[in-house]
């Protein structure tokens, strides 16, 4: 059995990921799939949350486990994933990123995002009037991030996304060789995101190269789109 804690990306919640997650409990393993703060049903303002304050959260319950966890993230969930293991190594077997954000230290979110000229997220951004969060359009939802799903997927989705806070999308990552470079990561990568563009995964992990590669022909939410390959190649991680 294994311990996963699964972390979803920007405008998403834990629902996200539910099928994964009944496929790996299906198979015995442990698996927790929390809402970030401020994110799916969490109601904490989004004026008050910090990269810090989703490190904190993530690296709190993977402390709490009994064993040290694969920690996976989607997207922004990406750039947790690496404070995380910087901050607590020893309690992360192994990172797992999905169609995620895997940056080198000193390189924020916004920084990538802005550098993927083929992604359709940036166009299609709605910054709120407080300038505290941002949304994404209705009408882009489909096409930037669930182009495979079915319409009833991308339905449930689009009733439950919310606005993203923003201001850790600006915060820089601070990562070192010693501690998060120590902990093996391995990325899932979806060849058809019109998110983060697969030129996009590719550069990243070119510049911070991961243990293990799987590829998916999959739109930036493989959680929906190919939920039974992504279980299994997550299955397939710890041995």
């Amino acid at each position: 059995m294994t311990t996963y804690v699964l972390v979803h990306g920007a405008w998403h919640g834990g629902w996200c990921w539910h099928r994964v997650v009944a496929r790996l409990r299906q198979a015995s393993h442990r698996v927790f799939a929390p809402d970030l703060k401020s994110l799916g049903r969490d109601r904490t303002p989004p004026g008050g949350i910090t990269l810090d304050t989703w490190t904190d959260q993530i690296a709190t319950l993977v402390q709490s486990q009994s064993e040290p966890v694969v920690l996976a993230g989607h997207s922004l969930g990406g750039i947790i994933l690496s404070e995380v293991a910087e901050r607590i190594p020893e309690q992360v077997r192994t990172l797992v990123y999905v169609a995620a954000y895997l940056l080198e230290s000193g390189r924020s979110l916004r920084e990538a995002g802005r550098e993927d000229a083929d992604s359709l997220v940036g166009r299609a951004m709605v910054v709120a009037p407080d300038r505290l969060s941002v949304s994404i359009r209705e009408d882009a939802v489909r096409e930037a991030l669930y182009g495979q799903c079915s319409d009833a997927d991308v339905v449930l989705a689009k009733s439950l996304l919310v606005p993203q806070p923003l201001a850790p999308l600006s915060v820089p990552a601070r990562l070192t060789d010693a501690r998060f470079g120590r902990v093996p990561r391995v990325y899932v990568e979806c060849t058809e995101d019109r998110a983060i563009t697969h030129a996009a995964q590719r550069r990243m992990q070119d510049a911070l190269p991961c243990r293990r590669r799987f590829t998916l022909e999959s739109d930036h939410s493989p959680f929906f789109s190919h939920d039974e390959k992504l279980a299994d190649m997550l299955a397939s991680i710890p041995g």
